[in-house]
Formats: structure tokens, sequence, C-alpha cells
């Protein structure tokens, strides 16, 4: 027997921060991906190690969030919404902030 299940979601503001989540987690898995390939032989040891565990586990970690924000966000209370905004923010500020360094400055 098959059992389609019903999903629900809502457009608000938790809502498009999943989609944001979900986008920026492509892009900074592109970016730090050939950022690696292009200057990874600088690096040696710990340093080469801890960057790979950091390209592979953040895209993952923000393909989940953004996934759950985006399916079941609309269940969240107004505060939780706008501490989600206030988490997303910071998020997306610190992203930013490790691709510009690594891109930019080095």
């Amino acid at each position: 027997m098959l059992t389609l299940a019903q999903v629900n979601f809502g457009l608000n503001l938790v809502g498009l921060i999943g989609i944001i989540y979900l986008l920026l987690s492509i892009v900074y898995f592109l970016l730090t991906l050939a950022w690696l390939v292009q200057r990874g032989t600088r690096l040696r040891g710990w340093s080469l190690s801890l960057y790979i565990i950091q390209v592979i586990f953040t895209p993952i970690v923000l393909l989940l969030c953004g996934g759950i924000l985006f399916f079941q966000g609309w269940r969240l209370d107004p505060i939780l919404q706008i501490q989600q905004f206030l988490l997303s923010l910071l998020i997306i500020y610190l992203t930013i902030k490790d691709i510009v360094i690594n891109a930019v400055y080095r």
C-alpha cells in the first residue's frame, strides 16, 4: 500500500532563511572547494585536515538547517523566528568573512 505524506511549509521569514541557508551552503561549498584546490598546497598537517573538515561539515549543517527551517519554520513562534533571523545574520557574516579572507587576502 502506497501512502503519500503531506508536506506543510509556509513562506514566512524563517522559510526565507531556510532558502538562504540552502543556497549559501551550495555557494560556500563550491567557493571553499575551489580555494582548497588552488591554494591547498600551502596548508600542512593539522591546518589542512581542519580545513577539509570545515569544507565537508559546514555545508552539510547548513543544508540540514535550511531544510528544517524551510519545511518546519511555520511552526515557530515569532520570538523564535526573530532569533533564527539574528542567528542567520551572524552565520552569513562569518561565512562571507571566511570566503573573503581566504579568497582575497591570501
